[in-house]
């Protein structure tokens, strides 16, 4: 294989209680990115559109993966990588992540698949590392794995992937306001009573219950974060008045995405995702701050190929 062109999803990391730990990846958004294999050796990004981001493979998320990924298994030919960014940076829907993913999936097929799933989420999280000073797993993982994951375990790397009920659909509203990763996590607490402790880590296994027995009003009891979303729910505009109006419309819970400052909501059947859609439309209407809405069904499949050759 000489080229391919992939599809790597947006995704929402912490889904309320699993901070850290939980992502889910989206069918409808995400980003377009080409690999192909040139007779030059070395990684080059030769276009980024829909974002302004550095072309310097050394610090943008996909260049970072496909050094280290040539580092580790040395070839004879180089790679050129295109990206098109199908939403914004910054969002809370694993923008970095999406380039990251994407990017340990097509050097791995021009390689000849010789990496697995959890090897391709270790190289994915050095990009993460490269752009927000962490090597977090749980967006780049739904992205590469597809449906819900669980990172189980950091050390040594544990991913699992969580059955995703057919009904299940996320709404999600971006305002088109900044929240750093950096700031998101300074306002977090450095203890936790351990009841709050306690409170949230039963939610994690509530969800995960529910998710695999298909129990809906399990997933909605459990979607329930008392430790973060409380922290950072100040930095995103009108969130409390989002949630109220999102569940009063049927919505199974609602929270922020990442670290804001989309907010998501999970809904059971189209029927009642359009109405949350319409719903937190019209609550934010009138709020003076332009937004983007997302409907989707969650992308069981993770990135997919569009083209090869």
């Amino acid at each position: 294989m000489n080229y391919i062109k992939i599809f790597s999803p947006a995704t929402v990391a912490n889904v309320s209680c699993g901070f850290d730990a939980l992502g889910l990846a989206l069918e409808t958004v995400g980003d377009t990115m080409t690999f192909t294999k040139t007779a030059t050796k070395g990684v080059k990004i030769t276009q980024i559109t829909g974002a302004d981001l550095p072309s310097n493979p050394q610090v943008n998320a996909a260049g970072v993966v496909a050094l280290a990924m040539l580092e580790k298994h040395p070839v004879d030919f180089g790679i050129d990588i295109t990206i098109h960014k199908g939403y914004t940076p910054g969002s809370g829907l694993g923008s970095s992540a999406a380039s990251a993913a994407g990017a340990a999936f097509g050097v791995n097929q021009l390689l000849g698949d010789i990496f697995s799933p959890l090897e391709l989420t270790q190289f994915a999280m050095l990009g993460e590392e490269a752009t927000c000073g962490t090597p977090i797993a749980d967006n780049v993982s739904a992205a590469i794995y597809g449906g819900f994951t669980l990172v189980r375990s950091y050390e040594p790397l544990s991913i699992v992937k969580i059955p995703v009920p057919a009904d299940l659909r996320v709404v999600a509203i971006h305002p088109q306001v900044e929240v750093k990763t950096k700031d998101a996590r300074e306002v977090l607490p450095k203890e936790v009573p351990l009841k709050d402790a306690v409170t949230q880590w039963a939610n994690v296994g509530g969800l995960i219950s529910g998710l695999y027995t298909n129990d809906y009003q399990l997933i909605a009891d459990s979607l329930t974060d008392i430790i973060v979303e409380p922290a950072r729910k100040h930095l995103i505009p009108h969130f409390d008045e989002v949630k109220q109006q999102a569940i009063k419309a049927g919505a199974l819970g609602a929270g922020i995405s990442g670290s804001g400052p989309t907010i998501f909501t999970l809904c059971r059947g189209d029927e009642t995702a359009e109405n949350v859609y319409k719903t937190i439309q019209n609550t934010y209407q009138d709020k003076q701050i332009d937004f983007n809405m997302i409907l989707s069904k969650i992308n069981t499949e993770g990135i997919k190929i569009l083209e090869q050759h």
